[in-house]
């Protein structure tokens, strides 16, 4: 599916670090992540929570990323929805398979949970 509108996002994964004790190659590196433009996407507002107790006060974004289907995201990765400086959102769930019709082969696009914790 294509949307007229959308615009590009961008997927940031953590970079490969070696992992100390274990001596296998793991993500973990966030000072130089893999950056991969998502073309023709968008991220839409689903809801926002404020969260507070007596020492500091938290917001909590939801939204969503709408993009193609067959589009690589895993949890962990993150989003940045715009250029250097906008808001980056991460995937904390596991996102919903990339279902393919068995019969004319579309894979239609895929809504991604996203969130964001400011405070």
């Amino acid at each position: 599916m294509h949307f007229p509108h959308g615009h590009t996002v961008y997927r940031l994964r953590a970079g490969i670090v070696r992992d100390r004790v274990t001596n296998r190659e793991v993500r973990g590196d966030w000072t130089n992540p893999d950056v991969l433009p998502i073309e023709g996407a968008f991220v839409a507002q689903t809801s926002t929570a404020l969260l507070g107790d007596a020492t500091r006060e938290q917001a909590v974004e939801a939204k969503s990323l709408f993009c193609d289907g067959t589009f690589n995201v895993q949890k962990g990765d993150r989003i940045r929805d715009g250029a250097d400086g906008a808001p980056i959102y991460s995937i904390d769930g596991i996102p919903p398979a990339a279902d393919t019709n068995p019969f004319t082969g579309w894979t239609p696009p895929r809504e991604i949970p996203l969130t964001r914790a400011v405070g």
